[in-house]
């Protein structure tokens, strides 16, 4: 993964709750085997007719939000299955950051793995965000993950709070094979003092 200290970007406002995983990457759209090409397919059945000619009021469809990179979203954002395609496919659209109010824990650890970092704030700071997001056109938020912050300029301040294990797994770029390979010297050695047995067949 590339490692994650700071980001600055233009938000997109996702006021709703519960958006779960078959929304956001539709279960006839995982048959990829790569973690890219989802892109195209993030939130699918909100942002295109039954024409798939795109919708004017969902959100990123609107003009002032195209190239947004960070999401602002109510609670219990990722619930649902499991798939590890969710993340895929808002990482491959371009954004790398989500911030809401709760995650589904799989969701939440999926995201981690795959270099996309969930903001979570109280519900009341989700609130104020939201409104701002909506009321201020270009509103790019700056999300400082050594210290923990989320800014945008004199509008808005909020710390965040994240499990130190996972919050150095983002700002050293690594996933779990990545963690695991660190330990590599260790592991061939281990490796070599117990060799595997030798099984006959008779």
């Amino acid at each position: 993964m590339t490692p994650f200290t700071r980001h600055t970007g233009l938000a997109a406002p996702l006021a709703r709750h519960n958006v779960d995983t078959d929304q956001i990457i539709p279960k006839q759209f995982l048959k990829r085997i790569e973690r890219t090409g989802f892109g195209q397919f993030l939130f699918f059945d909100w942002r295109f007719t039954e024409d798939g000619e795109p919708k004017p009021d969902f959100v990123l469809n609107q003009p002032r939000y195209h190239g947004a990179s960070v999401l602002v979203s109510g609670e219990n954002f990722g619930c649902g299955s499991s798939r590890e395609h969710a993340p895929w496919a808002l990482y491959d659209y371009g954004f790398r950051v989500l911030i809401a109010s709760s995650y589904a824990d799989i969701f939440y650890n999926n995201c981690v793995q795959n270099g996309l970092l969930p903001v979570q704030l109280a519900p009341d700071q989700i609130a104020r965000l939201l409104d701002l997001v909506d009321r201020e056109p270009g509103l790019a938020l700056t999300i400082d993950l050594e210290n923990q912050t989320v800014e945008a300029g004199d509008l808005f301040h909020a710390s965040f709070e994240m499990n130190p294990e996972r919050r150095q797994s983002l700002l050293r770029g690594l996933d779990p094979i990545g963690e695991t390979l660190l330990h590599e010297d260790a592991i061939q050695a281990f490796e070599q003092e117990h060799p595997s047995p030798i099984i006959t067949v008779t």
